[in-house]
């Protein structure tokens, strides 16, 4: 069951088929798709199916749950054919350029990566 927030949350509606989006990846516990306004040539954003709202309110009880989606990450990458190397990316709070209230990992890849990143 959502909650009220959840209802209204972008990546839930994306999840729920409500908002079109190119999948990617999917499976019970995320989905991935092809972010819109990609920052690489391979850009795509994972997300859980429970609506979590960022990193810094995930406690120990969906640990598994975030590690599967980094494993599910490596996976897409491994498929997009970036064995040179690639960035995931987890955006948390404003100040972190968080934009979507729904925590989700960014997998960038595709091209060199700079540093600082930001």
């Amino acid at each position: 069951m959502y909650t009220d927030h959840a209802m209204s949350c972008t990546f839930c509606k994306i999840i729920d088929g409500k908002i079109p989006s190119t999948a990617v990846y999917q499976d019970d516990l995320g989905y991935a798709f092809a972010d819109v306004n990609p920052q690489a040539p391979v850009h795509v954003l994972i997300v859980p199916r429970e609506h979590i709202g960022s990193l810094a309110e995930a406690d120990q009880s969906q640990r598994d749950l975030l590690g599967h989606l980094l494993l599910a990450a490596a996976d897409i990458a491994r498929k997009k054919g970036l064995g040179n190397g690639y960035r995931i990316v987890v955006n948390t709070g404003e100040e972190g350029g968080q934009t979507v209230d729904h925590i989700h990992l960014h997998l960038l890849g595709g091209r060199p990566m700079t540093w600082p990143p930001g």
